[in-house]
Formats: structure tokens, sequence, C-alpha cells
């Protein structure tokens, strides 16, 4: 699928940067996403290898959204290091479009000044402490991507970020759900219970090998 099939359907600025990214058509994943309905605001879990795609299935939701409704997205993962790295990403694209903030510290409060940005980068404790203390721009969330969604099985994380998802889904009638990962073992039961498509694909843009190491010298498979 080429990028210009959905011209229509993406807002114009967001399309140019796009273009200008490089991007001029969509990897497997992401035409299978947007044929089940992303750009309609369904819930989607994407299970496909690393470096596959997977963000600009999350951008696609996200920035169309807050451009074209001007509603808020958050954007959840379950480390520090990579919501720097998600804010540094999308500052570099977006940030001429849209207002983008990173919520990660330790102090537990609302963060109200939160209410001026539209992509808020946090981490799935730290959104929980957000919506504990009723964020008054919580209501103007209608898009939320859990990066490393396989951690629901994580016995430390796994709690949070279960109950996290319940109360969004009751507290937020309209949000749509993204859920992003390499690695889960139970897709269609995890896609049933968030009522998500469910979008699995083995592409990825470098073959992956496997081998042995042996006295500094790899021997491969295949």
């Amino acid at each position: 699928m080429k990028l210009s099939d959905i011209k229509d359907r993406l807002n114009p600025k967001f399309y140019d940067v796009l273009t200008l990214e490089g991007i001029d058509s969509l990897r497997p994943a992401q035409e299978k996403a947007v044929r089940l309905g992303l750009l309609d605001g369904k819930n989607m879990l994407v299970c496909t290898p690393t470096a596959s795609g997977k963000t600009l299935v999350a951008e696609l939701a996200m920035i169309n959204s807050i451009l074209n409704k001007g509603v808020k997205a958050v954007y959840v993962v379950p480390l520090k290091a990579l919501a720097t790295e998600k804010f540094k990403e999308f500052k570099r694209k977006y940030a001429h479009l849209l207002k983008i903030a990173i919520s990660i510290g330790d102090f537990d409060s609302n963060d109200a000044y939160l209410m001026n940005y539209d992509l808020i980068i946090t981490t799935s404790e730290k959104f929980d402490s957000l919506i504990r203390h009723s964020a008054p721009w919580l209501a103007m969330v209608q898009v939320v991507v859990i990066d490393e969604i396989h951690l629901l099985n994580d016995v430390s994380r796994g709690p949070t970020l279960e109950v996290l998802i319940t109360v969004l889904n009751h507290i937020l009638k309209k949000v749509q759900i993204i859920g992003l990962s390499a690695t889960i073992g139970n897709p269609r039961e995890l896609a049933s219970w968030l009522n998500a498509e469910l979008v699995i694909d083995y592409w990825r843009p470098v073959k992956l090998r496997k081998g042995i190491l042996t006295n500094e010298k790899i021997e491969f498979f295949d």
C-alpha cells in the first residue's frame, strides 16, 4: 500500500512530514493495521518483529487524531530511558505541529501543566499516578499507546499495567488503545481482552539468522 493511497485520510501537515521522512509506502503490519480500522479508532494489538514499523502504526493513530480532532494522546513505555528516547524522536519529527511533553518524575501528582500539551510520553507507573490523581486533562485523551505490552506478564510491572488498562476503559469510553510488542505468547487472548483487532506479521527489514558462537567464530545454521 502506497502512502498516497491513504492521503485523503491523513491530516495534510502530517502527510507532509511522513513524505519528508522518506516514507512512500507502508510496511506489511502498517497496511494490515490500516485495513483493520486503525484510522477509524479501533483498538489494535500489533505483534511484529523489532524494527518492523510498529511505532509508525502508533503515530498514524496518535498524530492524525491530535491534528484532526484536537484531542490528546498518551504514549506509555516501561522505562524512563525509553520514554526519553521516544520524546526526542517525536520532538524531532512533530514539534512544529503539536506540543509534546514527557512525564516520568517520581513525584506523585496530577501534573496539571500537561493540560497544555497534545502528546504525552510517560511510564505505566507515572500514568497510573496521573489517573489516580484525576488529572484534569484525562478526559481529552482519545488515543493511548502501550509499548512493550507483553510486560502484562511481568511479575513487577504486569499488575500496574493491567489495572491501568482496565481503568482507562472505564473512565474513557471512546479511547483507542494500541498495544505494541515483538514478543507475545498469547496474542489472540490478549487481543480479545483488549477488544482489539490483532495484527500479526513476521516481516523484518533485515533477515534474522541463527548460529552458534564458538572460539570467536559464528557458525550459522543456514
